[in-house]
Parts: structure tokens; C-alpha cells; sequence
């Protein structure tokens, strides 16, 4: 499937030839729908999505200010680590009934 989207010149030329396993596609998905979006200092955007046909692991988008041009895009290992520690302790197991 072809997809056209609006890249850099550093994701066409540098970012495709080191990560050539991520779909384009996924790409779009995670833009259309992340999990999460931050805006960076540099005014860049940030956002993250599962793909379930790359085992469900996170992908990391980094856009240009226009959040439509793709910057970068790699499989970040520590997104879903950090979004674990951020959630609140688990409940208790509750005692055995009697």
C-alpha cells in the first residue's frame, strides 16, 4: 500500500534507511490517534501508539511544529515501562473468604 505523507528530509533520507520496518502506515495511525501527544520545547510534537502488528510495542512520532510533517519515528522501548511506573499501585488481594 502506498501511502503519501509529509516527511523531512533527515526521516526520508537517514530515518527510512535506519528503521526500514516501520510502515508508513503506522505512522499515520499513530498521528491520526496517539495514546499520547506532548509538544516539545523546540515546538516539535511527540506521539505515541501502539502497534499491534509489531507486538503491540510503542511507536514514537516526532513531528515538525505543523504536526503534519513526520521528523521521526522509532519503537520506543521505555514508553510503556514509564506509563507502568506512572500508574497508581495495584489493589490488595482481598483475604481469602472463609
Amino acid at each position: 500500500m502506498l501511502v503519501a505523507m509529509k516527511m523531512t528530509s533527515y526521516f526520508r533520507d537517514v530515518v527510512r534507511c535506519k528503521h526500514p520496518g516501520i510502515e508508513a502506515a503506522w505512522i499515520l495511525r499513530v498521528m491520526a490517534e496517539p495514546l499520547e501527544e506532548r509538544q516539545q520545547a523546540d515546538g516539535r510534537f511527540a506521539l505515541w501508539g501502539l502497534v499491534p502488528e509489531a507486538q503491540n510495542r510503542a511507536l514514537r512520532v516526532i513531528t515538525l511544529e505543523d504536526r503534519e510533517t513526520v521528523h521521526n519515528a522509532f519503537f520506543d522501548r521505555g514508553y510503556l515501562r514509564a506509563v507502568i511506573r506512572s500508574q497508581p499501585n495495584p489493589p490488595q488481594a482481598l483475604p481469602p473468604s472463609q
